[in-house]
């Protein structure tokens, strides 16, 4: 089958991406899962870091990459409905690992789900020509475009999930997130807007702030690497915003809890500008902050998304369209950091 495959581990990343024809198919499905015709998949910076390398992780390479698919069901295994034949579907890159039962552990009621992601922890990923997945970690997306659909699933799986599980944001509440452009952030802007929220975005770059506000965004804040929370309580009537939304982490931690209102919410995706940031704690306790850390999302939160996709209420902004012959430009396109929305990949002509 046709497939891009990362050659080696190192960065950049790009060099490294080969477009095969005759990569092995994937055995499958087995009992419980579904075999997928792939019509469009999805870069995100997770693909970047399998490249790269994972810390912690031990990745063999060669090896295929990628989380964000949309594909129709050829083929389903023993005890899989077999209604799921025909459906055009995405999938749910998360896949919930059971927390261990050991007798001296304590009750697990505040422990938080672990998950594993397909492309990966689990090797093949979805950029290739078939892909094979559990049943529970598909959804039916209707007669939604391909491309759209591809470049829906992790990244709104991820925003609403720290907005409305964990964050617990309310419509009409205000909302703050950086670094707009990005996949999650441009996610996380369109949720707040269906919420009925107001929204400001920063950025380094002048035209992502303008192409933010066609989007709905209210207000922009140019980043020019010195403390903005200022303009930020400004334009929120020196009230602070009820959320800030930031995976850049060190560069805008702080400016991000001094925009907080009193009882908001700093909640954090990820950290690419590194993990050890400085913070207010007499902020935070004075004005009964809550610091929040998520990853991904639940089935449940998962399903519950995708219904806004499939219904017309949500939608993925896309950067650019690769055939995936030209997939290592579409690497270097997110490599370049250039994108504002989804790098996807078409495979059908």
């Amino acid at each position: 089958m046709k497939a891009l495959v990362i050659t080696k581990q190192g960065a950049p990343v790009a060099p490294n991406i080969e477009f095969s024809s005759s990569f092995p198919d994937p055995e499958g499905p087995g009992e419980g899962e579904v075999k997928i015709r792939v019509l469009a998949s999805a870069l995100n910076h997770l693909d970047l870091w399998v490249g790269r390398g994972v810390p912690g992780l031990d990745l063999d390479y060669p090896r295929v990459g990628g989380s964000d698919v949309c594909g129709v069901v050829e083929r389903v295994g023993e005890g899989v409905d077999e209604a799921w034949i025909g459906r055009r579907v995405i999938v749910d890159a998360a896949i919930e690992v059971p927390p261990r039962e050991h007798p001296d552990d304590p009750p697990a009621t505040m422990l938080a789900p672990d998950y594993e992601l397909i492309g990966e922890h689990h090797s093949p990923g979805a950029h290739a020509e078939h892909f094979v997945c559990p049943v529970e970690q598909i959804a039916d997306v209707g007669d939604t475009d391909p491309e759209q659909a591809a470049a829906f699933g992790l990244t709104f799986l991820t925003a609403y999930s720290m907005m409305r599980t964990k964050a617990d944001l309310l419509p009409g509440q205000s909302v703050l997130i950086t670094g707009i452009g990005g996949g999650v952030a441009l996610a996380a802007l369109a949720i707040a807007k269906h919420l009925g929220c107001r929204v400001c975005v920063t950025s380094r770059h002048r035209w992502k702030i303008d192409r933010a506000m066609e989007l709905g965004a209210d207000h922009g804040v140019l980043d020019e690497g010195k403390d903005w929370s200022r303009n930020v309580r400004t334009w929120s009537g020196k009230r602070g915003v009820d959320l800030a939304v930031d995976s850049a982490g060190k560069a805008t931690h702080l400016w991000c809890i001094k925009s907080l209102a009193p009882g908001g919410a700093y909640v954090t995706p990820g950290c690419t500008s590194g993990p050890d940031a400085t913070t207010d704690l007499a902020r935070i306790f004075w004005n009964q902050l809550r610091i929040l850390g998520s990853t991904m999302g639940s089935p449940d939160e998962f399903r519950e998304v995708t219904s806004l996709l499939r219904s017309g209420m949500l939608s993925p902004v896309i950067d650019s369209t690769f055939d995936a012959v030209n997939g290592r430009e579409a690497y270097a396109k997110l490599e370049s950091g250039e994108q504002f929305g989804k790098v996807v990949i078409r495979w059908t002509s």
